[in-house]
């Protein structure tokens, strides 16, 4: 049925056709006017560029033909749900977010997840979460949720550490029962300079982690494949080899390295348990563990042991959980989690894969660029952001994130070019230049102080204001070839 469906839609690509597209999670989190999550924007965005958007299944009636059609579909949640509304192949795409999407749904053309790991897409028609060996095209948005992500990591860590009972002093306060001069000492706290933070992962999310941790004055260091060290260095980390040489001494461990390969004869993924005894055995006793990534990336029974012998002092999780609507039976990566949590009490904080999905902005903005991938793919068999292997038939368009997120590109450098930014930039690096050849001749004669004390000014406002625009014109991330 497969090959078959696949054929007669690679015929369609060269005629005029009406192209369905499934999205099975929801494009909106912001409840609108009637109470519900409102899609608007994404719609909104689908009718600008073209295209129709359905709030009902395709159930084979008569669609305007040269156009993609959107059935937006968000209740269905479960294998069940979706096999029973794609198992036949007649929607010729899937966008998804969280919902897992089973290895027997069809989608001849493609998928996309809105956000960046795909290990949720298991369609055998592209080849399953590693997007390898099937006829269909696996993308991915990579970025949208990176910055909101990594900002819920380290709300969760300044939960936890410093070590301030704010809520405490608080009560205390209100009653009157407190004096400083007294009862302060009572409350040390430690800050967090100086402590050590560790990142397993180095794309976008442990990228801007390990960013929003040096800005807390943290020493960072960085796991991550050996490709990545130059730039991880070059940023001012410190690289390791090893999760376990990253978590050695550590204050806090982050985890942020997706799944990875699943093997096809087990079905475990490559990155199953990373995060096992001998890495939460070699962090400082009294750590804090953050796992916003996957629920699997993390040995349970190992996080069990390490929780009652003090070795962490607080874990954090954010992974899926699914609740079947007649049985309320309870399923996905969370679940073993949860016997821990009645054990733990205060200790082990559990979110619902909320870190990221939660936020607003983030889903459509995620959403919108995965409309324009499909449209791209259909329209001009361009493919964006793609995961694993690229059909025959098609452009490898490269990868597409934020400004500011994921690789330098050498097309986004060309863009950059003719920013009016680009101009100050160019003329501030000269005169940078030009301040420093004065300092260092300077120097050499005797004469450091004087010049110093004539450029220190200038030169500090010229630094900043460089900084800036190299933020602002996105020119701050590892280039693409990393």
């Amino acid at each position: 049925m497969q090959d078959r469906q696949i054929a007669s839609n690679d015929e369609g690509l060269e005629g005029e056709r009406a192209w369905r597209v499934l999205i099975v999670d929801l494009v909106g989190l912001r409840l609108g006017a009637d109470g519900a999550p409102d899609h608007s924007e994404v719609r909104a965005h689908v009718e600008a560029r073209g295209g129709a958007f359905h709030e009902a299944a395709f159930e084979g009636q008569a669609l305007e033909k040269g156009r993609i059609h959107f059935f937006y579909q968000p209740h269905l949640g479960t294998e069940a749900d979706i096999l029973k509304a794609a198992g036949d192949g007649r929607y010729d795409a899937v966008i998804a977010a969280a919902t897992v999407i089973p290895r027997d749904a069809v989608f001849p053309l493609a998928g996309v997840r809105i956000g960046a790991g795909t290990g949720n897409m298991g369609s055998v028609s592209w080849g399953g979460g590693n997007g390898e060996g099937g006829g269909a095209v696996l993308m991915n948005t990579p970025g949208v949720n990176s910055r909101a992500t990594a900002q819920m990591v380290l709300k969760a860590v300044l939960k936890v550490l410093p070590e301030l009972p704010v809520e405490e002093l608080h009560r205390r306060v209100v009653a009157g029962d407190f004096d400083t001069g007294r009862d302060l000492k009572d409350y040390p706290a430690a800050k967090l300079e100086g402590r050590r933070f560790a990142v397993l992962g180095y794309g976008n999310i442990g990228r801007e982690v390990a960013r929003l941790a040096r800005a807390f004055g943290m020493s960072v260091t960085v796991h991550a494949r050996p490709p990545h060290r130059p730039w991880i260095e070059a940023e001012g980390f410190f690289y390791a080899e090893t999760p376990e040489a990253a978590a050695a001494g550590a204050d806090v461990l982050s985890v942020h390295v997706g799944l990875g390969r699943q093997d096809t004869g087990t079905g475990r993924y490559a990155n199953a348990g990373i995060v096992g005894e001998t890495v939460l055995s070699a962090l400082r006793p009294g750590a804090v563990l953050v796992n916003y990534d996957r629920g699997e990336v993390v040995d349970t029974q190992a996080l069990d042991r390490a929780l009652a012998s003090g070795r962490l002092r607080h874990a954090a999780i954010d992974a899926d959980l699914f609740k079947d609507a007649a049985s309320g039976a309870l399923s996905g990566p969370l679940t073993p989690y949860i016997p821990l949590a009645e054990r733990y009490l205060g200790r082990l904080e559990l979110l619902p894969h909320a870190a990221a999905d939660t936020d607003h902005p983030s889903r459509v903005a995620g959403a919108c660029q995965a409309i324009d991938q499909i449209e791209e793919l259909i329209r001009h068999r361009r493919a964006f952001n793609v995961k694993g292997d690229l059909p025959q038939g098609y452009t490898d368009a490269g990868a597409t994130t934020p400004r500011g997120i994921g690789r330098l590109t050498a097309s986004r450098l060309a863009a950059s070019l003719a920013d009016k930014r680009f101009t100050e930039l160019h003329r501030l690096t000269k005169e940078i230049a030009g301040i420093l050849d004065t300092l260092s001749s300077a120097s050499h004669h005797g004469r450091e102080q004087a010049a110093a004390a004539q450029e220190v000014a200038y030169l500090a406002r010229s630094l900043l204001r460089h900084r800036t625009l190299v933020e602002e014109l996105g020119l701050d991330g590892p280039a693409q070839d990393g």
